[in-house]
């Protein structure tokens, strides 16, 4: 990894909060009340963000299980702290008040725990954070994704289906079967067109070289209409009917999927989650768990996924780290209105799908197989 990188990581290193130095060291503890009644919170009561946050309770400064943008903090009855939407909430469960965040009213956000040195305000080029003429260091991107997996981690992908339109789809199926994802996050289109290629070699019709295919048009209805008979995806890869491609990856590797449903939906697949508040929920088990996030060719799914993950990974060691999250798109626009929603932490790569998974494919291969 380039010296460059190097640093970059050792200025985004975490950085606790220190209390004392903070005049916070005898700060009030946090205040809790009730909620009224189910998913009906009390008025200021405190809304949390997607940095570090630490209650003082009993006298000590502490974070909250699960974190995560625009929810409540809950004390229960057993003294843990947890982060809960408010539509989890029942009468009775105590959440933390106050709107400051400074810590004087016992909730502390650690808005710079990642900061490094700032920089200053003189001429430059090049300085917009997301710009399609800024060059991608994929040699990073690759070493950071390899490193995550030798660790272990939890790498989610949040895949739009113009990953298989893209003509990308073999170069998932490739990072599926070597580790590199840990869950996928996407819709009804992506599992539909992957699979009417797998049954046709067709996405919407159209055909790997771009042509139409005689009644090609119908291709992704009659997809659906084999799985609905085959009863879900998984039964259809176990009997034989679907051989290859992404949802076949996943299924036979045992890699979780969560595909949210959408008004706009043909179908849809029987795995598709049709309530949007249960999808909500499942994809949320994926992100308190991530500790890289790779979002590609989806703007819906991708400030979906952008409003669940906190900023940050905690640790074995009880430290933290900065969550990578990397947002592909052909256009700024995606990227920034994902930032502009909460995810500051998203980089942002403006380029398409193919292009992107091509080359990053490439780098990781030269790492599993560097040049002797």
């Amino acid at each position: 990894m380039h010296a460059s990188t190097d640093a970059t990581h050792a200025e985004r290193k975490y950085r606790p909060p220190d209390f004392a130095a903070l005049g916070l060291h005898s700060a009030p503890d946090a205040r809790f009340e009730a909620v009224e009644a189910r998913g009906v919170l009390p008025d200021g009561f405190f809304s949390t963000t997607n940095l570090p946050t630490y209650v003082r309770v009993a006298g000590v400064w502490r974070r909250p299980r699960r974190p995560r943008m625009d929810c409540a903090i809950v004390l229960d009855a057993a003294g843990e702290l947890t982060v809960l939407e408010p539509r989890r909430l029942e009468a009775g469960m105590r959440v933390a008040m106050g709107e400051m965040e400074d810590g004087s009213r016992g909730v502390y956000v650690h808005a710079d725990a990642f900061l490094g040195p700032q920089t200053d305000a003189s001429f430059r080029f090049m300085s917009t954070q997301v710009s399609r003429e800024r060059p991608v260091d994929y040699q990073r991107l690759a070493s950071e994704l390899r490193d995550e997996r030798e660790r272990g981690g939890h790498i989610v992908w949040v895949v739009g289906p113009a990953l298989v339109h893209a003509r990308a789809r073999d170069d998932l199926v490739w990072m599926i079967e070597r580790g590199y994802v840990g869950a996928m996050l996407a819709g009804n289109a992506l599992a539909v067109h992957d699979l009417e290629a797998a049954l046709y070699g067709t996405a919407l019709g159209v055909t790997p070289t771009g042509g139409q295919a005689e009644h090609g048009h119908g291709h992704h209805v009659r997809a659906i209409n084999v799985i609905q008979r085959a009863g879900s995806i998984a039964a259809a890869v176990r009997d034989g009917v679907i051989r290859e491609g992404i949802m076949y990856a996943l299924v036979t590797r045992g890699v979780p999927f969560v595909l949210a449903g959408s008004v706009r939906d043909d179908g849809p697949v029987p795995d598709v989650i049709t309530d949007a508040v249960a999808a909500q929920d499942a994809m949320r088990e994926q992100t308190v768990r991530a500790t890289y996030a790779v979002m590609i060719a989806t703007a819906l799914h991708a400030i979906a996924v952008g409003n669940m993950l906190p900023a940050f990974v905690e640790t074995h060691t009880d430290d933290l780290r900065p969550l990578a999250t990397i947002c592909v798109d052909q256009t700024e626009f995606v990227v920034n209105k994902l930032r502009d929603r909460g995810t500051h932490q998203a980089h942002g790569v403006v380029t398409n799908a193919q292009d992107f998974m091509h080359v990053l494919r490439f780098y990781l291969e030269r790492l599993d197989h560097p040049a002797t």
